[in-house]
């Protein structure tokens, strides 16, 4: 199941797994992703339905803003390698 998810994922995962350099990565690294992840769906959501009445749709750009970083970070947190977890925080040797 997950081959076929990471294949699915692709396009995302393959931005963060590409390289060769040396990175540095802690198991902490995942956790903390996927933490955070969750933070920016749950304000992702909190934003749009406390805001869903309103006649301004403008509060759809953070919405769509922190829903896709959660879903990006959900994404490589749970099926992308360490090198993908690590280039997210940051490649600091």
């Amino acid at each position: 199941m997950k081959d076929v998810l990471r294949k699915a994922f692709a396009p995302i995962l393959d931005v963060f797994e590409s390289g060769d350099d040396p990175v540095v990565y802690k198991a902490s690294h995942r956790t903390i992703l996927i933490v955070m992840s969750f933070l920016f769906s749950v304000l992702a959501s909190s934003v749009c339905l406390l805001s869903w009445g309103a006649e301004d749709k403008g509060f759809l750009i953070p919405v769509v803003v922190f829903g896709l970083v959660g879903f990006v970070g959900f994404v490589v947190g749970t099926l992308g390698t360490d090198r993908a977890v690590a280039k997210i925080w940051g490649n600091k040797s």
